[in-house]
């Protein structure tokens, strides 16, 4: 007849079998699972041995130290282990990545080497192609300035004493300048036709122009009248500019007429009278400073706006040297009688 043992355990027998029970070790893939090993609970885990026992190796001793898990070879060949046989057991060691300097673009493009050096290109084209540029952009402004200022030397003394003969001056050519409206026909306020951006030709202006009697030569005179004026000389030298007295501090000697006539009507801008007398819709009265000695409109002839070339703008050259001042432009006012 079996005796029942008791169902609670003594202590040495407890010990005995958390002695038996093998530590957890990471590294040993085959450590045996016996099935009548318990799972481990509580405490029970700082009991567990080290290094884990296996078949036909002792638990205890040095000889645990040789212990070569199961799968050694297949380990051995994909280098998790160290090789040799009877060797104690130990991890490979690591292999650490070589040091790598740290490159910038350019250093890293040189060892790629993808850097192109551009040949360098031949002296004499460079210089041929910098005269080239420098010769372009002297024209482009030459022509500027030609478009909009123009030098001229005075010949004659028929504008004395405001400007003598020989005497340089430069006439800014867009004083007068005109634009074509017509494109904004569509724009309720803007009315069509030519408008002069910056003004129309005033009384008292000095302009040069092309002589109606010869287009091959350049006039320069004072505007007296503008178109819709009557200007009158009396016997007595005055100028009237419709029925007013005109005051002229810069002319010299006394202004005359012809016998023939002595008033003049302009037209009116773009009449048919315009036209029959000056050819253009717009027409203008001049006369010299000199008086006495001056070829201007007292004979007969208009200045029509088509042949003005411009207004006087400054003189820099006077009696023989270089004098800078400005052309003697002036507002003529008239005495209302």
């Amino acid at each position: 007849m079996r005796e029942i043992e008791d169902s609670e355990e003594r202590p040495e027998e407890q010990g005995r079998r958390r002695a038996a029970r093998r530590h957890y070790e990471p590294l040993f893939s085959d450590w045996d699972n016996h099935p009548h090993d318990e799972e481990p609970h509580g405490d029970d885990f700082d009991f567990l041995s080290y290094p884990p026992s296996s078949p036909g190796h002792p638990a205890d001793g040095h000889d645990a130290f040789r212990w070569e898990p199961a799968q050694r070879a297949s380990q051995e060949s994909s280098g998790g282990y160290a090789s040799g046989a009877g060797s104690p057991w130990y991890p490979a060691p690591r292999a650490e990545p070589a040091y790598q300097p740290q490159l910038t673009d350019v250093q890293r493009a040189l060892r790629e080497g993808v850097v192109t050096v551009p040949r360098r290109e031949r002296r004499w084209v460079v210089t041929v192609r910098e005269l080239a540029e420098t010769l372009l952009l002297a024209l482009l402004i030459f022509l500027s300035v030609r478009a909009s200022f123009q030098n001229f030397r005075v010949e004659g003394a028929s504008m004395n004493p405001s400007l003598e003969d020989g005497e340089y001056l430069i006439v800014n050519k867009l004083s007068y300048a005109r634009i074509d409206l017509g494109m904004f026909d569509f724009l309720p306020f803007v009315s069509s036709g030519e408008h002069h951006l910056w003004g129309s030709p005033g009384r008292g202006d000095v302009i040069v122009f092309q002589a109606p009697t010869n287009p091959t030569k350049d006039f320069i005179k004072r505007i007296i009248g503008t178109p819709g004026d009557t200007v009158e000389i009396k016997q007595s030298g005055e100028v009237l500019v419709n029925g007013n007295k005109l005051q002229e501090p810069y002319i010299t000697g006394t202004t005359n007429c012809n016998s023939n006539q002595c008033i003049w009507e302009i037209p009116e801008q773009g009449s048919a009278d315009a036209r029959a007398k000056c050819d253009a819709d717009t027409c203008y009265f001049v006369m010299g400073d000199n008086r006495q000695n001056s070829s201007d409109s007292r004979q007969g002839w208009l200045v029509p706006e088509g042949n003005i070339i411009g207004k006087a703008l400054i003189t820099y050259w006077h009696a023989g040297g270089p004098e800078l001042d400005l052309a003697p432009n002036h507002s003529v006012a008239a005495d209302a009688r």
